[in-house]
């Protein structure tokens, strides 16, 4: 695995993502943005506080005003490191004062405010308290798109992601399959990809023989057999940006029948990668890739969407499913994954991250897509 590692973001580069979103909220007719710990902190701010805690930790971006960090005042240390710290103003407050009663200070008592999608109910409530005549919206309602579009310095976090976990798969079908519990090469996957920089890892899927046949099967005590085909969806976060692929092995020589499915799972994904190009709805990479299964007859066992977006999680907007009209943009990064699912007997799934370009896709992954055997 090869590629020069791209600049730390840096105080600049939070403004600039600070200043884009308080100009969408204004757009969506928002007050402004309630930014709890978790992906959108770090998102904007490079801040990931050290541990869960109870305390009231909120960013406020506002349209017109600097944004606000509130902070518990043990914790401020922590925050003043952050590499976005510099792009915004710190107020902290400590045990014994009301931290509701501070933060409304910061918000417009009328106002409609997004706020994080994992944001404590206990600090929502705490808000609308101290500030009855407020309103709020899961910001995945209010600015789904909020995060999808990323800048050339995050396609390349994300490209180093999927290169690190193509180099896990590379490694992962040298290894003896049969006769060893789903768990044991779970395992040999996870150490894998932390060989390869995964500070993270969130998942690592193998489903061998009927289990192939749950999407979200988790890998247990059932022994790979000779015949079976396995599937494997892996990744985390590498450098703070994700990783996930999915590849379907085989151990020893496989059925025609099987041959067959996984043909058409690589048709599908094909035909899913090949709609991408700006200005195309999402819906349209999915129906593209359906459109391949449907056809051959196994519409009814291509059981989820095509694809999410993909970023600081790995699952988030946008989302390649019937319904999704939100036209495709350069920098929008997201999973194209198309699967057959037979119950009782095997699955198929074949998963690319792909990014959009100016021009149409480019895949950030790249290990082959013809079915692997393995022993």
């Amino acid at each position: 695995m090869t590629g020069t590692m791209p600049a730390p973001f840096t105080a600049d580069d939070y403004r600039a993502r600070m200043e884009r979103a308080a100009r969408a909220a204004a757009d969506a007719g928002l007050a402004g943005l309630l930014v709890a710990p978790g992906p959108d902190l770090v998102w904007f701010t490079g801040y990931a506080p050290t541990a869960e805690t109870e305390r009231l930790t909120l960013l406020v971006v506002a349209p017109g005003r600097e944004p606000v960090l509130v902070v518990p005042t043990l914790e401020a240390p922590d925050a003043q490191k952050a590499a976005g710290a510099p792009a915004l103003t710190l107020r902290d407050w400590t045990d014994g004062v009301d931290p509701y009663a501070a933060t409304a200070a910061l918000l417009d008592g009328s106002g409609r405010y997004g706020i994080s999608d994992n944001a404590w109910a206990l600090h929502l409530l705490g808000l609308q308290k101290a500030l009855p005549g407020t309103a709020y919206a899961s910001l995945t309602d209010a600015l789904p798109m909020l995060r999808a579009v990323k800048d050339a310095a995050e396609v390349e976090l994300l490209a180093a992601a999927g290169a690190a976990a193509d180099a896990a798969f590379e490694e992962i079908r040298k290894v003896r399959f049969a006769g060893r519990r789903e768990s044991a090469v779970a395992a040999d996957l996870a150490d894998l990809l932390r060989r390869y920089g995964h500070a993270q890892v969130d998942f690592t899927i193998v489903a061998s023989g009927p289990n192939g046949a749950d999407p979200h099967h988790e890998a247990g005590t059932r022994v790979i057999r000779d015949g079976d085909m396995v599937v494997l969806d892996f990744g985390g976060l590498r450098d703070g940006y994700g990783s996930d692929t999915s590849r379907t092995v085989h151990v020893g020589e496989p059925t025609e029948e099987e041959r067959r499915v996984h043909d058409i799972v690589r048709e599908a994904q094909e035909a899913g990668y090949r709609a991408v190009r700006p200005g195309v709805p999402c819906e349209e990479v999915d129906r593209a890739a359906r459109a391949v299964i449907t056809e051959a007859g196994y519409g009814e066992y291509f059981i989820h969407r095509t694809g999410h977006g993909i970023g600081v999680t790995t699952h988030e907007p946008p989302y390649m499913i019937e319904g999704e009209r939100q036209p495709l943009v350069p920098g929008m990064c997201f999973s194209v994954e198309p699967g057959i699912y037979l119950p009782g007997r095997f699955g198929v799934r074949i998963e690319d991250i792909v990014t959009v370009t100016e021009s149409g896709g480019r895949r950030l992954n790249d290990t082959t897509r013809e079915m692997v055997l393995v022993e």
